[in-house]
């Protein structure tokens, strides 16, 4: 199956998904984030505003913003920009993500922790995200420590197609598997 196929049957499981389904599912995954090593010792964390067929991070984003310096993405260009969270201060941007309307862009060297959004996943941590390289790009800018979220049903048996360009998280966890 090429990642354009992947992509649609994977969108398409996630459809199915109740809402309670995947509230259940991300307070799994983000609580056992808050229980490990790398969270723990974080100042500065990335997330992701979550699109519909995303593991919810709304209210996550939230909560560690008040013990932590919590940065989300903004879309430039063909890159992705690292701004401050500010409550209030999220617009609708690019691809209809919520993003800062405002804010300073800081270097990505000064993150700890990056949790990386994707449609699929396979149990080497490898990801197939929307296709426009986003975070493959963003990810080779950085040294922090990147951990995969997503449903268990994004989550593939076989291994993902690889490309040269496509940058592997180093960690994934689904509210049943946790590759740490």
């Amino acid at each position: 199956m090429d990642k354009k196929e992947l992509r649609k049957c994977i969108k398409a499981q996630v459809k199915q998904l109740s809402e309670e389904q995947k509230l259940r599912e991300s307070e799994a995954v983000f609580g056992y984030i808050e229980t490990t090593g790398f969270f723990k010792k974080s100042r500065n964390v990335m997330l992701f505003s979550s699109l519909p067929d995303e593991l919810p991070t709304h209210n996550v984003i939230e909560h560690w913003a008040q013990t932590k310096n919590v940065y989300l993405p903004r879309v430039s260009g063909d890159d992705i920009e690292v701004i401050k969270y500010e409550p209030g201060t999220l617009k609708q941007g690019s691809f209809n993500i919520m993003e800062p309307a405002t804010g300073e862009v800081v270097d990505p060297s000064i993150l700890d922790l990056v949790i990386v959004p994707g449609v699929a996943f396979d149990h080497n941590c490898n990801r197939c995200g929307r296709g426009k390289g986003y975070y493959d790009r963003f990810l080779s800018q950085t040294h922090a420590v990147t951990i995969a979220v997503c449903f268990d049903c994004q989550l593939v048996s076989e291994p993902l197609p690889v490309e040269p360009h496509d940058i592997p998280a180093q960690h994934l966890v689904t509210s049943s598997i946790k590759i740490i």
